[in-house]
């Protein structure tokens, strides 16, 4: 009995990693009776509303040191930030030069765990996210540290987002991209990062795919939007597509965390 609730947190925790942008998608239609008219759904307003209410109290919690979560909470906090590590280490072997002469843009900040590492660095971060909430968080939280020079926030989803940057990073969003969108997502980031893209996903092996199916047979309150994996192989096709080449990997892998991290340079 024990190992199965585990298996549904694992199943429900792998797809709980903060996905603050939801891909522009017609509305989904559910009949709510027999007689009645479908009701549609919009799933991108749904995963809006969800982080600035109840999924911002419970991903600023998690993604904060000093707040109070539960096992599961707190392994999932521990994946993440290895995860946010690992790009740091990047940057640090780059050396610090390169990142203060550049512009960093972080799509779906969340509270800011990637950003404002970056811009005590030196770097200029562009930051965003589609929840008010997490990028007025996130904004306090570099303002406390006296960053707000170096690192800003707003309010966007992922499709508004213009510019150039030299680096774009986009972490622990792809899990709310269908397979069939996940493409376009990837291109438009690529069109709008001049030498780098840092992204992270779900991978689509047998063993989470078998934990995604067992926990969609549990579904619990917290599991308000649709979740999705991606092969690593469709993945780097579309990072090819958009122009992009792998140079540097990396694999996440918690008890209920796991993310493969891919850095791609312009080809």
């Amino acid at each position: 009995y024990r190992k199965s609730i585990m298996l549904q947190l694992a199943a429900s925790s792998i797809l709980g990693l903060t996905v603050p942008h939801a891909p522009h998608a017609p509305p989904r239609c559910l009949a709510a009776s027999r007689a009645a008219s479908p009701v549609c759904v919009d799933d991108k307003s749904e995963v809006e509303e969800y982080f600035n209410n109840e999924g911002f109290n419970r991903w600023n919690r998690i993604y904060s040191e000093d707040g109070e979560v539960n096992a599961v909470q707190l392994d999932i906090r521990t994946g993440h930030g290895q995860t946010v590590d690992k790009i740091l280490k990047w940057v640090d072997s780059d050396g610090r030069e390169s990142l203060s002469d550049g512009t960093w843009c972080d799509a779906g900040c969340g509270v800011g765990s990637l950003a404002i590492p970056l811009a005590q660095r030196g770097a200029t971060v562009v930051a965003s996210d589609i929840a008010g909430a997490m990028a007025s968080e996130a904004e306090r939280r570099a303002a406390d540290l006296g960053l707000s020079e170096r690192a800003s926030f707003s309010t966007s989803d992922l499709e508004s987002l213009s510019g150039e940057y030299d680096t774009v990073s986009c972490i622990d969003v792809m899990i709310h991209y269908p397979p069939e969108k996940m493409a376009g997502m990837v291109g438009h980031l690529g069109g709008i990062a001049k030498e780098r893209l840092i992204l992270s996903f779900a991978p689509d092996t047998w063993y989470y795919r078998a934990l995604k199916r067992f926990g969609e047979l549990f579904p619990g309150p917290s599991k308000t939007t649709r979740a999705y994996l991606h092969t690593e192989e469709a993945v780097l096709k579309a990072l090819s597509e958009a122009g992009f080449a792998p140079s540097r990997t990396e694999m996440t892998g918690t008890n209920f965390y796991f993310s493969r991290l891919i850095e791609a340079v312009r080809q």
